[in-house]
């Protein structure tokens, strides 16, 4: 059973039963050294250490013209490709791309939207889940909702403002994500400032129509909305609320209406309430990546590292 006690355990210990080549393309940031000694040595992944310096110069220009492929309807030249490819962050990516590697890990120094143009121009597309998106595994101390004070937030960090189609597809992605990586039943909420129908407007709208169309494409997995925070999480608060849903008061994983409302909310609950907060992982892409926090630690790098292990079980992409 997942807690908010073993989650960190279950996710190193589930990498280590199967390590995969993470790529690491920020080794001169201090937390990534120190973050790589520990994965090396508890053997959570093999790391693929990469730097300006380190760059293999016939792979580069086998990356560079792969790149230039993909991009060149937006009008880069082979020589702007070729530019671009000195970069280790892209370099690591085409890596993945290639099958030289399993995921990366980026985003101490880089920035979320460096990490997911990488992301873009670099990897697959998941057919599946058709759109890229980011969600945090969050941990709680002392917490009873959710999966015993575990819970996946999404998105908090790409989409700034979704669609009623983004959003049911967030949901989807998201429920893919915390089925594969702890095992768990997902219990999908998509929440709002309003409970099946306690409010009226366009942004209330927007949540009931995504989660009919969540429903529509029939993903198999529980989920309901509009649903308020409280009426999601409580399950005192969700009788009073609503009838008899299989989500609300026992919701894991939380689908906010907007970057806005995500972001916030992944920071009030890391600072707050002490929460350990693993992300952004980003979504949507065959090959696994993770965004990291400019404000991580190593002990972040070393977990984000660990989901991405697990995420390239079987190479689903999920």
């Amino acid at each position: 059973m997942i807690t908010n006690e073993n989650a960190i355990e279950y996710l190193r210990e589930k990498a280590k039963q199967s390590p995969k080549r993470i790529v690491f393309p920020e080794p001169d940031d201090p937390r990534v050294a120190e973050a790589i000694k520990y994965i090396e040595r508890e053997r959570i992944a093999i790391p693929v250490v990469i730097s300006r310096d380190s760059l293999d110069q016939e792979k580069k220009k086998k990356f560079a013209e792969a790149y230039f492929e993909r991009r060149k309807v937006k009008g880069i030249s082979l020589l702007d490709a070729e530019a671009a490819l000195t970069d280790p962050l892209l370099y690591g990516a085409m890596l993945c791309r290639f099958g030289e590697a399993d995921g990366f890990v980026a985003g101490a120094k880089y920035t979320t939207s460096s990490v997911a143009r990488a992301a873009i121009h670099c990897l697959e597309p998941d057919p599946d889940i058709g759109l890229i998106c980011s969600c945090f595994i969050m941990v709680v101390p002392e917490c009873s909702y959710g999966e015993q004070g575990v819970f996946l937030y999404a998105d908090c960090g790409i989409i700034p403002y979704p669609t009623s189609e983004q959003l049911a597809l967030i949901g989807i992605a998201s429920a893919k994500f915390i089925q594969k990586v702890f095992a768990i039943t997902p219990r999908v909420a998509f929440l709002s400032f309003s409970t099946k129908g306690s409010a009226e407007g366009r942004w209330v709208e927007k949540v009931q129509e995504a989660v009919r169309i969540a429903r529509e494409k029939n993903s198999g997995f529980l989920l309901d909305g509009e649903l308020q925070a409280d009426a999601a999480l409580v399950p005192e608060v969700a009788r009073i609320k609503l009838e008899e849903s299989e989500v609300a008061g026992k919701a894991n994983v939380l689908i906010f209406p907007n970057l806005d409302a995500g972001n916030i909310c992944y920071k009030l609950t890391e600072r707050m309430a002490k929460a350990r907060a693993i992300g952004p992982l980003i979504l949507g892409m065959k090959q696994p990546c993770s965004d990291l926090s400019r404000g991580c630690n190593a002990q972040d790098i070393v977990d984000c590292a660990a989901v991405t292990v697990i995420r390239s079980h079987g190479n689903t992409g999920h």
